[in-house]
């Protein structure tokens, strides 16, 4: 296939508290907030965003914070770790500022040849801070607490753990253009070259144990990137080709859509570039109001009464 799989695009999990949420996500780990918007089919949620600047694929972490989910558990089925990419030197910066601030994080250890650092957010979900051994020339957005000697960069990989990696490497391999670069023990590190950060999926492949369970602290989904609705199609058809159930193209007001659950049970979608961040609220101002799908503006007052305020 000449259209190639633009690495990650981004990612979706759940989250409990919303206002806990964008404090760790905003504020801990100084990310910008992006977007403030309601779940497409449960409008009574919200939907939030964090990036860089304007929201560049690839940096995209979004959530959907249920006040009263349950717990999930990271297992087989499931992508089970974010990794995000931050600069050589930054990890000592990011250990005093997880004391400081109660995070739940493990000492560094190496993968790959790469520094790693462990840790969970409010909810459990698994992230970790990675020193890339190639460069990172995405431009981080920055805080008065977290400089561009540490700030993070965006998605340097995500993690999915399967007991049987086969189907779902052919799915990256065969249908995406990812290529095996690294494996280790039971790890398998899949790699796309059409971009520089964000291009690394990683296999963990554990037979018998026992299925995650995806509900708070857990991934939701996992989007790939493609430039254009065009280019969204012609994946549609190779998907379906291949006899998997696919839906149709899907408009998420700030991107348009494809959702398949690929073999080994993990949830992805496939994204456009278009029409981007900037379609309801200028650059300067992201984050900044609460934006409603076009179908549900008429409830504004009803939806607006329902949701926490976030301060």
């Amino acid at each position: 296939m000449e259209d190639r799989i633009l690495g990650l695009h981004h990612v979706t999990a759940i989250a409990s508290a919303a206002q806990r949420n964008f404090d760790f996500y905003a504020k801990v780990l100084g990310l910008r907030f992006i977007k403030k918007t309601v779940n497409f089919d449960d409008p009574g949620t919200y939907h939030f965003y964090f990036g860089n600047e304007v929201g560049s694929a690839g940096t995209i972490l979004t959530f959907f914070p249920w006040p009263h989910i349950t717990a999930g558990r990271r297992g087989t089925g499931q992508a089970t770790e974010i990794g995000y990419s931050v600069p050589a030197g930054s990890l000592d910066f990011w250990m005093k500022r997880f004391d400081a601030h109660n995070v739940i994080y493990n000492k560094p250890s190496e993968r790959f040849g790469e520094q790693y650092l462990p840790f969970l957010d409010p909810d459990g979900l698994k992230l970790e801070l990675i020193v890339s051994k190639s460069a990172d020339p995405r431009t981080p957005w920055t805080t008065p607490e977290v400089g561009a000697d540490g700030a993070i960069r965006g998605f340097h990989n995500v993690t999915l753990t399967l007991a049987n990696r086969q189907a779902t490497a052919d799915i990256l391999t065969e249908v995406f253009g990812y290529q095996l670069v690294e494996q280790h023990v039971n790890r398998y590190r899949y790699a796309t070259d059409t971009v520089q950060g964000a291009g690394i999926v990683d296999l963990v492949e554990v037979a018998g144990e026992a299925p995650g369970v995806v509900a708070g602290g857990s991934v939701h989904h996992i989007a790939f990137r493609v430039k254009d609705d065009a280019t969204l199609m012609r994946f549609r058809a190779v998907i379906e080709r291949r006899g998997l159930n696919i839906t149709p193209q899907i408009d998420r007001q700030y991107f348009h859509s494809l959702y398949f659950r690929e073999p080994g049970g993990v949830l992805f979608e496939i994204a456009t570039d278009n029409p981007g961040f900037t379609v309801d609220e200028p650059l300067a101002e992201l984050g900044t109001h609460l934006l409603l799908p076009p179908q549900y503006e008429a409830r504004r007052t009803q939806i607006e009464a329902h949701l926490p305020k976030i301060v």
